[in-house]
């Protein structure tokens, strides 16, 4: 077993973001390995931000969730010391996401993000991607920030509705 228990944490990260073909957020990741009590939130963030800094893994923040990526070199690393992670922690981490992988695809694909506009208004972007295809990416201008915020929150409760209409409409 390894002799540095953040290097474990570390190879974990890498493990489950190599599992996937998107970005997970933060909350995702912490999930897993709080729920399992691997280790503690505090820990947690120090491994996260030191493999960001090493550039193992890459983030974006859009609208107060953090999406965490996999980079070559964070592949390149865990390939070298995967043997490091036991067969059982493997086996949680794959259960995990045969379980979930529809519901942490489905909670990063859809995005919905504002700014204030050159002009003063408020811009609303919303978009849907399945797979890394983009399905639906929508600009909306509106007046105030409490407007684009609550479009952005009601993009993620009823996106595939809006979807179906949009498809149902101009098809």
């Amino acid at each position: 077993m390894l002799q540095d228990p953040l290097t474990l944490y570390k190879l974990i990260v890498l493990y489950m973001l190599n599992r996937v073909n998107f970005p997970m957020t933060t909350a995702q990741v912490s999930d897993f390995i709080l729920g399992k009590d691997y280790t503690n939130f505090l820990t947690l963030q120090q491994v996260i931000n030191e493999l960001n800094e090493a550039g193992l893994i890459s983030s974006e923040t859009i609208r107060n969730r953090t999406h965490l990526s996999l980079t070559d070199e964070g592949r390149e690393t865990l390939q070298y010391f995967e043997n490091r992670i036991s067969d059982t922690i493997k086996q949680e981490i794959n259960t995990y996401f045969s379980e979930n992988e529809y519901s942490l695809r489905n909670e990063v694909s859809v995005l919905g993000d504002y700014y204030k506009s050159t002009s003063g208004e408020y811009e609303a972007h919303l978009v849907a991607k399945d797979r890394g295809i983009v399905l639906v990416d929508i600009t909306l201008s509106v007046p105030t920030e409490e407007t684009a915020a609550a479009i952005c929150d009601n993009w993620q409760k009823k996106n595939q509705s809006i979807y179906q209409l949009l498809i149902r409409e101009l098809f």
